[in-house]
C-alpha cells in the first residue's frame, strides 16, 4: 500500500469459481467484509479475459469506494454495480 494515510486497502481472496472474499481495511483502521460474484457473462461485456477476472474486482471496488462508498452490500455480483452506476461499464475496464 502507497504512503498515503488516506488510502483504503483491498485484500481480495478468491473464494471460489468466480466468488471472492473482499476485505475492506479503512484509513481509520475500520474493518469491513464482503462477498462478491463475477458473472460469467460480464468480463465478455466488458471485453476483458478470464485471466483478468481478479484484477476487474479490484478496478470494482475502488470504483465503488469512490463513486458510493457507505453503499458497498456485504454481498453482491459485480453487475449490480452497473445498474447503480451507469458509467461503471464504460469507466472500469480502463482502469485495469
Amino acid at each position: 500500500m502507497p504512503d498515503d494515510p488516506t488510502a483504503v486497502q483491498l485484500d481480495i481472496t478468491a473464494a471460489d469459481t468466480h466468488v471472492y472474499d473482499v476485505a475492506i481495511t479503512h484509513p481509520s483502521g475500520a474493518r469491513t467484509a464482503h462477498c462478491v460474484t463475477v458473472p460469467q457473462h460480464l468480463l465478455a461485456d466488458l471485453g476483458l479475459s478470464d485471466a483478468q477476472e481478479p484484477l476487474l474486482v479490484r478496478a470494482s471496488l475502488a470504483y465503488l469506494l469512490e463513486h458510493s462508498p457507505a453503499a458497498i452490500p456485504d454481498r453482491f455480483a459485480l453487475d449490480e454495480i452497473a445498474r447503480a452506476l451507469p458509467d461503471y461499464a464504460k469507466d472500469v475496464p480502463g482502469r485495469l
